[in-house]
């Protein structure tokens, strides 16, 4: 009888590398590991060697850097996508196209098992169950940390030096990364604690603001059609776009965020993020967006933004929910075109100049010098309109509270 296949996602960190040695002995199973090339750096050093190392049959390592800006990132930046308000979602935006590069693997191995090495009360475990469910209903899906011995991260690194499993993680650096183009995720060991700031150790990227460059820099962004196509006028592909603007924002202490967030299995985290080019690109293409959409428009996709953002936090990029605010989100974005220069300073982002041919944005009408063309007598029947239904509530309770009788005191 043949061996059971199982496709393990990998990214060569602690979970995953104690993973695999763990499900080849529990299972008796070949392991095949599935790495997709996000744009993290150092964990893909000789990471199929090492996967091999740690009892791997099979390691596949996929290229998606420009499937994933281009596919799923700008799907994203286009949404406006922020989870409450700070997280421009680095890691929930990977993982669905993961999800679907461990479906395609277990295909073409013709297994029936995958697995990931996602904790139970987090939420990559969601985003990439749900995935793998919508895409392929009928994969088994394992999900190890849900289930093994190990009580602690600690216990993880006993076991990887019992078995020679090399691990870059250390008891005194117990940090968990997580490393894309559109952002890092660092959690655990003292950020756990919520009264203690982050220290700068725990940055991977990017320069504190305090030691940040001393002089300003400006960045001129073109847009078309809501995605970002050149800087200064020079057009760069995706993946060299974001790559770019990761090293200058870094630089200048630009995308750190520190914030508490609600998981999807209900319990608030700390999280620590550094998303340079991200934050940079997220104001821009909100500050295109108030120049060049009309007032309901820009107010409805608020609300759309605010949903999409929640539904790939929550693992639902795979939905028909989503396609569909997808497709409202594309028929705004015609005239989200234009020119945005920002200058980066000691971690903060500054517009300093907005350019569009689809500007609604009229210096005649806004004026308030000789030029101003606006007919204000019109705004006195504008109000007394507008203001009508309220004027009538108020006469109407008026009316109604005086014909009440005062309350008898005893």
């Amino acid at each position: 009888m043949a061996r059971k296949k199982i496709v393990v996602a990998y990214s060569g960190g602690l979970d995953t590398s104690v993973m695999v040695k763990w499900l080849s002995e529990k299972y008796d199973a070949e392991i095949i590991t599935v790495t997709g090339d996000l744009g993290q750096k150092a964990e893909l050093e000789n990471l199929e060697e090492k996967a091999r190392k740690t009892g791997a049959s099979k390691s596949y390592i996929a290229d998606l850097k420009s499937e994933f800006m281009e596919e799923y990132v700008w799907k994203a930046l286009k949404a406006g996508a922020l989870y409450e308000g700070d997280y421009p979602l680095a890691t929930a935006i990977g993982r669905p196209l993961l999800a679907k590069l461990m479906v395609d693997v277990a295909i073409k191995e013709n297994a029936d098992i995958v697995a990931h090495g996602c904790t139970g009360k987090g939420n990559d475990q969601v985003r990439f169950e749900v995935g793998i469910q919508t895409l392929a209903p009928d994969l088994q899906v394992l999900a190890p940390l849900r289930e093994w011995e190990f009580k602690s991260r600690e216990q993880e690194i006993d076991y990887a030096i019992e078995h020679s499993i090399p691990v870059s993680v250390t008891k005194e650096s117990p940090y968990s990364i997580d490393e894309n183009l559109w952002g890092t995720a660092i959690e655990c060991g003292i950020l756990e604690d919520t009264t203690e700031a982050p220290p700068e150790d725990a940055y991977q990227i990017t320069k504190s603001p305090i030691q940040a460059k001393d002089e300003p820099e400006t960045v001129t962004l073109t847009f078309e059609k809501g995605i970002p196509t050149a800087i200064e006028g020079n057009k760069y592909s995706a993946v060299e776009l974001i790559t770019y603007l990761n090293a200058i924002g870094a630089e200048h202490g630009i995308g750190r965020i520190d914030m508490i967030e609600n998981r999807v299995v209900g319990i608030k985290s700390r999280e620590v993020y550094e998303a340079p080019g991200a934050s940079i690109l997220l104001k821009a293409h909100h500050e295109m967006e108030k120049l060049t959409l009309d007032k309901d428009t820009f107010r409805y996709k608020q609300n759309v933004s605010n949903q999409i953002s929640n539904m790939i936090y929550d693992g639902q990029w795979f939905t028909p929910l989503f396609d569909s605010l997808m497709k409202f989100v594309d028929s705004t974005q015609d005239v989200v075109s234009g020119e945005i220069t920002v200058q980066l300073y000691k971690g903060n982002i500054t517009v300093l100049s907005r350019k569009s041919p689809f500007s609604l944005y009229n210096e005649e009408l806004a004026t308030y010098g000789t030029a101003d063309t606006f007919q204000h007598r019109d705004s006195e029947g504008f109000i007394n309109i507008y203001g009508l239904p309220y004027k009538t509530i108020t006469k109407v309770r008026n009316q109604n509270q005086m014909g009440k009788p005062e309350n008898a005191l005893g």
